[in-house]
């Protein structure tokens, strides 16, 4: 069982990661105003000392602790720390992404520091922005200068503001989601305090308003953990990590894109070039924005060049790739600026056209190679002053290989492709989610329950990330497990939906499923079945596409290139139609809406 501790941003985050075991949990908050969405975690509230939290932990067989609350609950993370120590409980950090200590910031490592600051410079106008907790922390300061504190417009923080005696005409109230620069232009402070609460925080905003209007920013850096929590970023994370300690409480662990893997080895081999020192793991961000780790299994220098190895970890989707070794060979280039990504062995060459991708250059699809720029000049400019001429703008020869992979490019359809020699490089979120059938429809099942004790209406189901980001912005009142991902399993989802007796049901779709699923594919893995063009040139006739059109379609390797070769929209809206004619019947007493999405994000009704 797992008890996860706090009600912030990162608690919500927790629990919805949680939730999709389908298992029970326990989640705890100081007080019942913390707003919590959860199928199947049990509520917990009331502070917790010591024995309450070692008792909890006894008899709800507790195995693994979350803490994921604020960075300022010293007295929680010190209890959370000893109960660990004592019952040898594993304790998951759950951390917030924190900004850069820059130097226009005075930093202060306690509020003391922060109080002492203030009188050596004579501000006598101050701005608290550190809540309600820290006026009696403030007070030998407030009560001989002009404060201000905002506060969160609560009863229980109006108490405290009475217990203080601090004046309530000296009290703001916060708005959720306002703009802090008004508030700053009208109080006109001499001086901003603030909390190092991190970006869910809003530390990054009320720096940028302060930095705008020229008012000094003083920031309380946040207190130190424990060294034995274990700290993890974002859901993806802390699911991993809970693979790790709890293996039996998902049914599907998950894993990570070819891409992720190079980005991570890329990344490794320009850090170890510049630092000369081999790396265990390295951070990288995901599409989504979120930290991971990835452990580098090898690090081997050449010519003025370093090469790093990341395995494959794909968790438990049946990917060829799966504990395959994917390098990089990373090599300075003064000659030429900008990255230049090269093919190794066992990476594809691309010989047609419709991937997006230069013919004649290495099968690295469009979102791994933006994922190694990004990594790749955030190296650099941390380690600008090591760069010859101490500039970033220097070049970069990127080599990605995988050693096996003109062997495994046989199992794929990457011929068919256009693309030979090996494999591609994919990946549009980074994270691979698993597809064994049997599991993974009744990971769907277990989801869409979830939804359904949620009371939600409506239920949103999309292929992956991509097109789920799009379609979660006509839909933005409804919560996140609202939104499924079938994979393949299109006709299983629905049928799940019916059973649970969901009455409004939005379909999201690529076109490249569209098309299979249009034919009456209800299952549109690419080992099941592929695209066919005499069924697509058919219904370009039945939309009055040109012969030109009908012919140009013989010529295409990918779905999405119909969005080139066909202008007429009357045939995507009979991809649409047949879509909808193929799943209406699994949901006989429900209403389905299917959208087709482009490759920009552009929605066809």
């Amino acid at each position: 069982m797992i008890l996860i501790l706090g009600g912030t941003t990162e608690g919500r985050h927790a629990v919805t990661v949680c939730d999709e075991a389908s298992k029970s949990y326990y989640y705890s908050t100081k007080g019942e105003s913390q707003e919590i969405v959860c199928a199947n975690g049990i509520r917990l509230t009331g502070a917790l000392d010591e024995d309450a939290m070692e008792t909890i932990c006894l008899e709800k067989n507790i195995r693994l602790l979350v803490d994921a609350a604020h960075p300022f609950a010293v007295v929680l993370h010190q209890t959370i720390a000893k109960v660990s120590e004592k019952l040898n409980i594993p304790v998951v950090r759950y951390e917030r992404s924190y900004a850069e200590h820059d130097e226009d910031i005075i930093w202060c490592d306690s509020y003391e520091d922060a109080i002492n600051y203030l009188e050596r410079h004579n501000i006598d106008n101050l701005l608290a922005l550190t809540g309600v907790n820290t006026i009696v922390k403030l007070k030998s300061y407030w009560q001989s200068h002009n404060c201000w504190f905002r506060i969160l417009d609560r009863e229980e923080s109006r108490v405290l503001v009475d217990e203080a005696k601090f004046p309530f005409e000296k009290i703001i109230y916060y708005q959720q989601g306002e703009d802090d620069t008004p508030l700053f232009e009208k109080l006109k402070p001499e001086a901003i305090i603030t909390k190092e609460s991190g970006e869910s925080g809003g530390f990054n905003e009320k720096v940028a308003a302060a930095r705008q209007l020229n008012i000094p920013l003083l920031a309380v850096k946040r207190p130190p953990l424990s060294p034995h929590f274990i700290p993890v970023h974002g859901e993806n994370g802390l699911r991993k990590m809970i693979e790790k300690l709890i293996p039996d409480f998902f049914e599907l662990r998950t894993g990570y894109t070819t891409g992720t893997c190079a980005t991570a080895a890329t990344k490794a081999a320009l850090t170890t070039l510049l630092a000369g020192e081999p790396l265990d793991e390295i951070s990288i961000t995901l599409p989504s924005g979120e930290w991971i780790y990835i452990p580098i299994a090898a690090t081997n220098w050449g010519d003025n060049e370093v090469t790093c190895t990341v395995i494959k970890d794909a968790g438990d989707d049946p990917d060829v790739t799966n504990k395959q070794e994917i390098t990089s060979t990373v090599r300075l280039n003064q000659a030429e600026r900008g990255v230049h990504f090269l093919q190794g062995k066992g990476v594809g060459i691309v010989t047609l056209p419709g991937l997006g991708l230069e013919i004649g250059g290495p099968a690295i699809n469009a979102t791994p190679r933006k994922m190694i720029k990004r990594e790749v000049f955030k190296v650099l400019r941390h380690n600008q002053y090591k760069l010859p001429n101490q500039s970033i703008r220097i070049g970069l020869d990127v080599t990605i290989s995988v050693p096996n992979g003109e062997e495994i490019a046989k199992r794929t359809f990457n011929p068919k492709l256009g693309i030979i020699g090996g494999i591609s490089i994919i990946g549009t979120s980074g994270v691979v989610k698993p597809f064994s059938s049997d599991a993974f429809i009744r990971s769907i099942r277990r989801e869409m329950g979830i939804t359904k004790a949620l009371y939600c209406e409506r239920v949103v189901i999309n292929s992956g990330a991509k097109s789920e980001k799009f379609v979660k912005q006509i839909y933005p009142e409804l919560p996140s497990q609202a939104f499924i991902h079938y994979g393949n399993f299109i006709g299983e989802t629905i049928k799940i939906a019916a059973d649970l007796g969901f009455k409004h049901v939005t379909m999201g779709i690529m076109l490249g499923k569209a098309v299979k699923l249009a034919e009456g594919s209800l299952d549109t893995h690419s080992k099941k079945v592929v695209m066919n063009k005499e069924f697509l040139s058919d219904l370009a006739r039945q939309s009055s596409c040109s012969d030109s059109t009908i012919g140009a379609i013989q010529g295409i390797t990918l779905a999405r290139q119909l969005w080139e070769v066909i202008p007429e929209a009357k045939f995507f809206s009979l991809i649409i139609q047949k879509c909808h004619e193929v799943c209406a019947p699994l949901l006989p007493d429900g209403e389905l809406t299917v959208f087709l999405i482009d490759e920009e994000g552009k929605i066809i009704k």
